[in-house]
């Protein structure tokens, strides 16, 4: 089976400013916190969300491109998953207070 990986910022392209924008709305900040209880990723349509498949899209890509998670395909799969490694070595305690805040 055929991987590839989609675009993405390398780790020293990654920006603060992108990554509380992208974790400052409501249903991507539940994607984040699926994807946390999930380090080995989990294919995009299963995590159970309140909006349509086009804006579902439109919200992990906002993610994606900001740094938050990674994202590559498996087959006509796409399997994202957090990245903590990343985030925690640039911003160390960030994800976790995020995460840890009042759902």
């Amino acid at each position: 089976m055929t991987r590839k990986q989609l675009p993405q910022p390398d780790r020293a392209e990654i920006r603060v400013e992108a990554v509380l924008q992208a974790l400052g709305e409501p249903v991507r900040l539940q994607i984040v916190r699926a994807l946390a209880d999930t380090p080995e990723g989990i294919a995009c349509g299963e995590i159970e969300l309140p909006v349509t498949p086009s804006t579902r899209a439109h919200h992990l890509r906002t993610l994606r491109e900001a740094g938050v998670l990674t994202t590559h395909t498996e087959g006509t799969r796409r399997i994202s998953s957090l990245r903590r490694e990343d985030l925690d070595a640039l911003y160390p305690g960030l994800l976790t207070g995020v995460l840890s805040a009042d759902q």
